[in-house]
């Protein structure tokens, strides 16, 4: 269920960079019909429902993009492994707040029985479920409710119902959608009513606003959702109200206006859990859009759909990867990116992995994963390599050790806490019938080697520099155990 509250977490925090966005956007297509506005919204539902995405240069995440990350998977904002990271750390995507967000997290103590992230996490998700188990069952029961306070209205015409149990008209059903009027409606009334009703069925707004809601639910931990659920019902409503004008002419503005204000002043409190009434919320502000609607040119309608457009697959789209530009080499090591992802604990996972894959490798050799050991000591690091061609990495029958060596030496030098590395080797090219290599280096074993702790390099690029100096001139050999 951690899992899950940690996937839920980053789809919400990409959802609200991508709600963001929406509303920013609002503010520059105010002057716009609100059906651009209300189409908008659908990146954020998108969001919301699927965790992965294609990739795009064009992409608003770019500027939020987790250090390392990108391409069609899910934007992991929160690491899945966060629990069980000796310095858990998120990336926010924004530099300033890293720091800061990360400062609260606890860290892990290797003497203790549990991670205190690991219970922080299981506490949440507990929290979460619990949270959305309640307000999930507060709207069935609303909308039951409902049910039954319209079960006894009379039919007026095709799926039109009327019933004095109601003081506002709404649309309400997922099969078949039926317009409910309160009585006592006038004839010029009802007219406006029943077409704004009709608007929402033939576009389906009666399941898309539930939809909205139920995934409100799901992440109702975070305000920026709530808000973008009570702006997208204000654009629906708005591009309906829209509709009605366009269809019967600007001369309806004033009785339309004076129907909705009539709706608002009988309305005694509506169906709080159930988005379901006509004239439920900003009246005002719909009078007032009303009353300022002018029907566009084609030429500005085409133009925004093509802004709607490339704005939507620029909220849906995930970043490409970040290509690191050419780093100048000192011996085959990028010391400057190296020093970058230097790092106090091996459980620290988006830094080791940086580590690792700015480490040199023979050629036919590649990554397959890591592994690490971090509940108790010694801590372990272990990561693993395909061999996809021989001919780079056997020598004389068997694999050489000296870059193994040499690059475990760095990784002792950078992560702090690291006190085994061990390196396996799985043969894929067929050759050596599947044969796996393991070579395993210690901490305690390197310093005796080099007479120091190499610790003391990675305090700064000089030392670093002078460590990879040294490498050249002591035996890869000797301090490692290696098993066929």
């Amino acid at each position: 269920m951690t899992n899950l509250f940690v996937s839920i977490l980053n789809m919400s925090i990409t959802a609200s960079y991508v709600a963001v966005a929406v509303i920013l956007a609002r503010v520059l297509l105010r002057r716009a019909p609100r059906i651009f506005s209300y189409l908008l919204w659908s990146a954020v539902v998108i969001r919301l429902v699927i965790p992965v995405s294609f990739t795009s240069s064009f992409s608003i995440l770019r500027l939020v993009q987790p250090e390392g990350q990108g391409g069609t998977g899910a934007m992991k904002f929160v690491p899945h492994n966060i629990g069980t990271q000796l310095q858990p750390a998120v990336d926010s995507g924004i530099s300033s707040t890293v720091s800061f967000i990360n400062s609260f997290l606890p860290s892990a103590d290797p003497a203790a029985s549990a991670n205190p992230m690991q219970f922080i996490l299981w506490a949440g998700s507990i929290i979460w479920l619990a949270g959305a188990a309640v307000l999930l069952l507060y709207s069935v029961i609303s909308y039951l409710r409902i049910l039954r306070r319209v079960r006894t209205a009379t039919l007026v015409m095709d799926n039109i119902f009327e019933t004095d149990q109601i003081t506002t008209p709404f649309v309400c059903g997922f099969v078949k959608p039926r317009i409910y009027l309160p009585v006592g409606i006038g004839a010029h009334e009802l007219f406006y009513i029943v077409l704004h009703e009709q608007t929402h069925i033939s576009r389906r707004d009666y399941l898309i606003k539930p939809l909205m809601y139920l995934l409100v639910i799901i992440h109702w931990f975070n305000p920026l959702m709530w808000l973008s659920y009570a702006l997208m019902s204000k654009d629906m409503e708005m591009s309906c109200d829209e509709t009605v004008v366009k269809k019967l002419g600007p001369q309806i503005k004033g009785s339309y206006s004076s129907t909705l204000l009539a709706l608002s002043i009988r309305r005694s409190g509506g169906f709080p859990g159930s988005p379901l009434a006509f004239g439920e919320s900003s009246v005002k502000a719909r009078i007032k859009n009303i009353l300022a609607y002018r029907q566009p040119a084609s030429g500005v309608v085409a133009g925004s759909i093509l802004v709607i457009v490339a704005l939507i697959v620029g909220c849906i789209a995930n970043p490409k990867p970040v290509l690191n530009s050419p780093q100048s080499l000192y011996s085959g090591y990028a010391v400057d990116q190296l020093m970058e992802s230097k790092t106090n604990f091996v459980g620290d996972n988006s830094k080791v992995v940086a580590l690792i894959g700015e480490m040199p490798l023979p050629a036919g050799l590649e990554g397959a994963g890591i592994e690490l050991k971090t509940g108790s000591r010694p801590y372990e690091l272990t990561i693993n390599y395909s061999m996809k061609d021989a001919a780079g990495v056997m020598k004389d029958g068997a694999i050489s050790g000296e870059a193994f060596y040499r690059n475990s030496i760095l990784l002792f030098s950078l992560i702090d806490n690291v006190e085994s590395i061990i390196h396996v080797i799985a043969d894929h090219t067929g050759e050596y019938d599947g044969v796996t290599y393991t070579y395993t280096f210690l901490r305690e074993q390197i310093d005796k080697q080099l007479g120091e702790d190499v610790r003391q390099y990675a305090a700064d690029e000089t030392g670093l520099r002078q460590l990879i100096d040294r490498l050249d001139s002591v035996d890869a050999s000797e301090p490692s155990n290696r098993d066929n």
